[in-house]
């Protein structure tokens, strides 16, 4: 079985180790990426956030993302499954949100482009392996993998970064997971023509439907043709149910006014699919000359579209870290302490807004929002991925969760209804 050598392996050539590879190949450093699919394939999580934008310019990708023309998203809504609330966030009217406009994708055809690019800034890219097995050491780390035709490789390097998404390979290994108790969800989704969405710019918007019971629609427009629609929903209430895929979306989809209206002369284009949202985190990103980076370091419910965006900017972190440890011919375990801090503080910012979404407080506040102080303004730089904004978004993110607690005690807004109207 041969053995090769590298500055950096990777586990996985979705968006977090794309980035990775890339800063690490364009930074002169041998990285080798081992991705057990053969990519173009099909994935969900098609909506990303505006700072992306920041990332996509600094690796040089931004021209071949603009050349495939893929639908530009300025803002999001958020609708009541009954029709009687509705808020449409505009990125650029946002006083602290720096970058005003975000992609909607399709992840067949954006998670290949990312990881040819990586594949042209020279990483070595293999598809069709998979990885049985690691261990490293205060020198080295090792890999093992079975390609798709059944040959193996132990492949060496001074540093291993794990982008394994869901599948949380290290993490799993070392019993590291914590699932959210109150997030065990699960996804029932497929792509439509002929759904209903707005005209002229905020046609690609990606709108969010709430219903009662911690049930949700997204429909996120891929195309004017297609768009991507799913029911997120309590894993317990799908398996209670015990239909098919199909006829849980369709009865959900019946019982809310906002979405028959929208669905009405909608058809699917694939079959239905379902998928576990189960939200996790490591208690650990980090080991010896080990980093964990996007939904292998932790995944949470896809609400706010944070996943792609924390997978490249915990990618991008990955690689300077171990571009600055090469360089400086040292383990990384100072700058390790350092990236957890900062990748643990990212994912706390969404995973307060998504835990706080499934109360009814947040979502009266958050619907019916009071231009005091610039406080939505700070709530929405947050949700468009500004995670550097210090002190004058924290104080004014603090201030909105004090008021929903308010909220949950006295009606500082007007409270609001899920139930449907009688005809």
């Amino acid at each position: 079985m041969a053995q090769e050598s590298y500055d950096a392996l990777v586990i996985g050539g979705g968006p977090g180790g794309s980035t990775a590879a890339t800063y690490l190949a364009r930074a002169g450093k041998r990285v080798l990426v081992l991705e057990k699919e053969r990519f173009p394939r099909f994935h969900i999580g098609e909506s990303l956030l505006p700072y992306n934008h920041e990332i996509f310019r600094e690796m040089g990708i931004l021209p071949q993302l603009e050349a495939a023309g893929f639908t530009r998203k300025f803002g999001a809504q958020f609708h009541l499954g009954n029709s009687s609330r509705c808020l449409k966030l505009t990125f650029r009217n946002g006083c602290f949100t720096r970058e005003p406009m975000a992609f909607q994708v399709e992840r067949s055809r954006f998670d290949d482009i990312l990881l040819k690019y990586a594949r042209s800034c020279g990483a070595e890219v293999r598809e069709g392996w998979t990885v049985t097995g690691f261990e490293t050491n205060k020198n080295n780390v090792y890999v093992q993998a079975r390609g798709e035709n059944g040959e193996t490789g132990r492949f060496e390097g001074s540093f291993l970064i794990d982008a394994s998404g869901r599948g949380n390979f290290t993490g799993n290994q070392e019993n590291l997971r914590v699932v959210h108790p109150n997030l065990k969800k699960l996804a029932v989704f497929a792509h439509f023509e002929g759904v209903q969405l707005a005209d002229g710019p905020e046609a690609g918007d990606i709108v969010v439907v709430r219903l009662e019971e911690n049930k949700w629609f997204w429909l996120i427009p891929l195309s004017p043709q297609r768009v991507s629609v799913g029911c997120v929903m309590d894993q317990s209430e799908f398996a209670r149910i015990g239909k098919s895929p199909a006829e849980v979306f369709t009865s959900i989809t019946q019982s809310s006014s906002e979405m028959r209206q929208r669905m009405k002369n909608a058809r699917p284009l694939n079959a239905f699919q379902t998928t576990s949202d189960f939200s996790y985190y490591n208690r650990r990103l980090t080991g010896q000359r080990l980093l964990r980076v996007g939904d292998a370091a932790g995944f949470m419910d896809p609400i706010f579209s944070a996943g792609v965006y924390l997978a490249m900017y915990s990618g991008r972190l990955a690689s300077r870290l171990v571009t600055d440890s090469l360089n400086a011919g040292d383990d990384g375990s100072r700058r390790m302490k350092r990236y957890e801090k900062k990748i643990f503080h990212a994912m706390e910012y969404f995973w307060e807004m998504v835990e706080a979404y499934y109360t009814r407080p947040f979502i009266e506040l958050f619907m019916q929002p009071r231009p005091k102080f610039h406080v939505p303004d700070a709530i929405v730089a947050v949700l468009a991925g500004e995670l550097d904004g210090g002190w004058k978004l924290d104080w004014r993110r603090r201030l909105f969760f004090w008021l929903v607690r308010l909220q949950g005690r006295w009606p500082l807004v007007p409270r609001i209804t899920f139930e449907e109207k009688v005809m």
